[in-house]
């Protein structure tokens, strides 16, 4: 196999899978909170995800596209974020961080930092803005990691759904980028993350009243404490 076909079957892989997770988490999100449904198309949103990211890392290495690079490890670890988000349910229990866990925060807070480098360097604002958006969540990641004992016990419950939710943003934002090109490129990559995070401060805020209100996670969604397995 010759570069140039890796290269050419790697980009359509890319391309099936951001679709897939372009049309699968609208379905996870719309199904019942925890249910069989939910769990089954979470899971094929984030494979669908993880290849994506894993094949633009792929193509902008080869090529490279250092902004496709950044934008590709972005995607990836907000997937990462709400996947282990299910295995750290018992943190304020005496549960201890994996080392995996540590290592990904870690490494993506280099990479984020390093992205907001490039974007000084390149005066490129959506650079800029996910690496701003990286830092925060990694810095946010290795605060919980730190003091595990001092985590909300419903912590576990927001980073699920943050992970997924903006990783789903991140999915439409390149999406967008590929797609709407009558649109200026700021605003190509922008648009969905000025639309989907409001949308999902509303969900975060409205699971918050009702657990103020007394109700646990287990009341929203049926809760499984997941082996310690990645």
């Amino acid at each position: 196999m010759t570069l140039e076909t890796f290269l050419t079957l790697n980009r359509w892989l890319h391309i099936g899978c951001g679709m897939i997770g372009f049309f699968v988490a609208p379905v996870a999100l719309a199904t019942r909170k925890g249910g069989p449904a939910h769990r089954f198309w979470g899971r094929v949103f984030f494979w669908a995800m993880l290849t994506a990211g894993v094949t633009a890392i792929v193509a902008a290495t080869f090529k490279g596209l250092t902004f496709l690079l950044l934008t590709g490890i972005f995607s990836l670890y907000l997937s990462w974020l709400g996947y282990r988000a299910l295995y750290q349910k018992r943190l304020n229990r005496g549960q201890n961080p994996a080392f995996y866990d540590w290592l990904g925060a870690g490494a993506a807070l280099l990479v984020f930092l390093g992205t907001i480098v490039y974007a000084v360097l390149t005066q490129n604002i959506v650079s800029g803005v996910f690496g701003l958006a990286g830092t925060r969540l990694a810095v946010a990641e290795l605060q919980k990691l730190r003091r595990p004992a001092e985590v909300a016990p419903n912590r576990w419950f927001f980073d699920h759904m943050r992970g997924f939710i903006l990783s789903y943003v991140a999915a439409v934002s390149a999406f967008s980028a590929t797609s709407f090109t009558f649109l200026p490129m700021a605003v190509r990559f922008l648009w969905p993350t000025v639309v989907g995070v409001p949308l999902m401060i509303y969900w975060v805020r409205r699971y918050r009243r009702q657990f103020a209100k007394g109700q646990r996670p287990a009341d929203v969604a049926p809760v499984r404490i997941q082996p310690e397995l990645a």
